[in-house]
């Protein structure tokens, strides 16, 4: 798997990344102890195998490191949980997904 660097731009809410020159980013929103993942934008001219899997990972990997929770309005990011129960944990009580 190659390891994606994110940065937490606080400023504009989005979690983001450069690849071949391009910026791909989550945009969120935080509240009460939990992360809001509400669009991922992803160029097209971005066309690494796996990129958008190794993403989401790296993102979640980052909320998770800050014992936050993990609201997913993204349907992309959702449908990911869907197929990695292994984030299901990350999920606020009453959540499902």
């Amino acid at each position: 798997m190659n390891e994606v660097i994110i940065k937490d731009n606080a400023f504009l809410r989005q979690f983001e990344t450069t690849v071949e020159g391009h910026l791909a980013k989550i945009e969120y929103s935080s509240q009460e102890r939990k992360v809001f993942l509400t669009k991922l934008i992803i160029p097209e001219e971005i066309t690494k195998e796996g990129f958008k899997e190794n993403f989401i990972k790296a993102v979640l990997h980052h909320i998770q490191e800050q014992n936050l929770r993990v609201v997913p309005t993204s349907p992309q990011i959702a449908g990911f949980l869907r197929k990695n129960r292994q984030y299901k944990e990350m999920l606020p009580v009453g959540i499902r997904i």
